[in-house]
């Protein structure tokens, strides 16, 4: 067990193991994004930064059919912060949030030495999509192309340059199709650790293992930050979900079924 997940363990709540926790009809949500662990101020600007903390965190809500309402944020910024630096930084947060209609509602700023930045988003969820469902048999796949983020922050430590509309930067987040193909998904969570650490909370909650139809690199299935819709769902439906995903300009990728056998994630832990 490594440690996040022994660190994990050490809290009893029937609330813990989904991308949020839902409590009756509403889901509660929160992420970090720290400099020098997440980004590196030389890499986007202070309104990038805000902009894809804010998309990362909503992308825990739209993972789970919820539709995100509220956040809180707590931003410890560097005392050689701008005011110019400030207001880009609120701007994209309010930018952002607005994108989904989230109202920005209050938080904390304390002074710190370097930009660190977490928020809680607080979604309604009236038919929640739980990363628990899994059935053997039932087929697996992804929303839209997986890799590129590792691909372009390997670019960036090597002090290279990526787009300004990199993925890395611009997360698409995939609501529409969420909430247009919920009634057919049967689990699903936001990509956020790589396809291959992932599936092993899919396979310790649903206690299933996973055949996969075409093998996957490993520097693509460990590739985190994806942000992408990892689901499962009944074979009968395929032809139903396909239409539901061209309806909705989404691109997914189906690869591989469930099966009674265990699983074995091939990556290392991302968070230490």
């Amino acid at each position: 067990m490594d440690l996040e997940n022994y660190f994990i363990k050490q809290f009893e709540s029937k609330n813990i193991g989904d991308d949020g926790a839902l409590v009756g009809e509403m889901v509660y949500s929160k992420d970090a994004f720290f400099e020098n662990v997440h980004f590196k101020k030389a890499w986007m600007s202070h309104y990038q930064i805000a902009a894809k903390a804010m998309a990362v965190n909503i992308s825990d809500a739209i993972a789970m059919n919820a539709k995100p309402k509220y956040a809180l944020l707590s931003v410890a910024m560097p005392k050689s912060i701008t005011k110019e630096q400030a207001r880009e930084l609120a701007r994209g947060f309010l930018e952002s949030g607005a994108k989904y209609g989230v109202e920005i509602i209050g938080g904390d700023t304390i002074s710190n030495s370097k930009l660190d930045i977490t928020i809680t988003i607080i979604s309604e969820a009236k038919k929640p999509l739980l990363r628990k469902g899994l059935r053997v048999g039932n087929l697996l796949a992804h929303t839209g192309e997986v890799g590129k983020s590792a691909k372009e922050l390997k670019k960036l430590m090597n002090l290279g340059k990526i787009h300004a509309k990199s993925k890395f930067v611009n997360i698409e987040l995939r609501e529409k199709f969420v909430s247009k193909s919920r009634r057919f998904l049967k689990s699903g969570m936001d990509i956020s650790d790589g396809i291959f650490s992932d599936l092993g909370k899919l396979s310790n909650i649903n206690r299933v293992g996973f055949r996969f139809y075409k093998k996957t690199a490993k520097k693509i299935g460990c590739s985190g930050e994806e942000y992408e819709i990892l689901f499962g769902f009944d074979k009968r439906d395929k032809k139903a979900l396909l239409r539901h995903a061209k309806l909705t300009r989404t691109p997914i990728k189906i690869i591989g079924e469930c099966v009674r056998s265990g699983y074995k994630n091939r990556c290392k832990a991302h968070h230490f």
